[in-house]
């Protein structure tokens, strides 16, 4: 048997739900509002009444079929950047081994169409990759003659080139080798000095390892070597 209702508790239930219906609008999901944090742009909520958020879908419709112009994406300014590189070279016979311009002697070098300096094309590849820009192979392509041979510094200073137009600086580099043979312990100093050099940036940040491949695959077998390098880029 069905139950009625109250008559007190019906009136009061109506008069209660009629109160909030009425006293404010519905409140859809937040439209986005920039605002600015530390520099950095961000997202905030602002709630729209239904009547509002009707009105502002109409105009952006309307607004979206009279523009005909791609939208353009600006470029941010950062306080600093952060690039990685890598790079991997084969080793034969017959080939010199250059390892961050220096001259390694070595019975195996890389085989490439310049002259294979597998840590200097790691860095250059961490600079243009903090910057947002094409890699190493893109800007000095394989295919064009006129980098047959050519010394791995002309790739360096271009990427330096490219950073001072930015306006950054190196705020520090980590490179590490990974190659078998030869040790590189006796030329690390060497080498390390010369790319600080190359960069024209203080010995002091930047910072070079060495680590074999515990004999395994192509990298521990003496047949070939590679380098990875992490920079970080200030700002002016």
């Amino acid at each position: 048997m069905a139950m009625a209702t109250p008559t007190h508790l019906s009136s009061s239930s109506s008069s209660l739900f009629h109160s909030q219906i009425t006293k404010k609008p519905f409140l859809l999901p937040p439209a986005a509002a920039t605002i600015s944090v530390y520099g950095f742009s961000t997202r905030r909520g602002k709630s729209l009444s239904l009547s509002q958020r009707s009105s502002v879908s109409a105009s952006s419709a309307s607004s979206t079929v009279e523009v005909n112009e791609p939208v353009k994406k600006s470029v941010r300014t950062l306080p600093f950047r952060v690039g990685h590189g890598f790079d991997l070279h084969r080793l034969e016979p017959g080939y010199p081994l250059i390892i961050g311009g220096i001259d390694i002697p070595h019975d195996r070098g890389c085989e490439a169409h310049s002259d294979g300096d597998v840590l200097l094309h790691c860095v250059v590849d961490a600079i243009l990759g903090a910057l947002g820009l094409p890699d190493i192979g893109q800007i000095f392509p394989d295919s064009d003659p006129k980098w047959k041979g050519a010394a791995s510094s002309v790739f360096i200073k271009e990427a330096v080139r490219l950073m001072d137009e930015a306006g950054y600086e190196i705020g520090n580099l980590d490179a590490t080798l990974i190659l078998q043979r030869p040790k590189i312990s006796p030329h690390k100093e060497t080498i390390r000095s010369n790319l600080s050099k190359l960069l024209g940036a203080d010995p002091s940040v930047v910072n070079l390892k060495a680590k074999t491949h515990e004999k395994v695959d192509s990298l521990g077998e003496n047949r070939s070597i590679a380098a990875h390098t992490v920079i970080l880029l200030m700002k002016k």
